[in-house]
């Protein structure tokens, strides 16, 4: 049975899907903002805002974990520089704002960028 089983699948194999949102990660945190489908935004967030949390108290274990979830240090230490900015917030640092249909296949599309 699929109780409390909500995640998405994307139609591909659990290691193909860590990769996906490992890379749409990486790309938020370095770009600061990342066009994708309102699907793959929704599912980033929780994961991205995760990270941030644990960035904001700036220690050796909290890098290291980092640096493991996100699989590269210059991408954890901006990280870090960006969880900075988010001190006296309790949570919410991104925004998925909706777009229209993307053309080729009108799925629908979203921005999801850093608060």
């Amino acid at each position: 049975m699929r109780h409390g089983n909500v995640n998405r699948k994307f139609g591909r194999e659990r290691g193909q899907r860590k990769a996906l949102l490992k890379s749409l990660a990486r790309s938020l945190v370095l770009r600061g903002k990342i066009t994708t489908t309102i699907a793959k935004a929704k599912e980033i967030r929780p994961f991205v805002e995760k990270m941030v949390t644990r960035g904001r108290t700036d220690t050796v274990a909290n890098r290291r974990l980092l640096v493991a979830s996100l699989g590269d240090e210059t991408i954890a230490k901006k990280l870090v520089t960006v969880a900075k900015n988010y001190e006296g917030r309790a949570g919410g640092y991104l925004r998925i704002t909706k777009m229209g249909p993307r053309k080729g296949d009108a799925a629908h599309m979203a921005v999801i960028e850093f608060v």
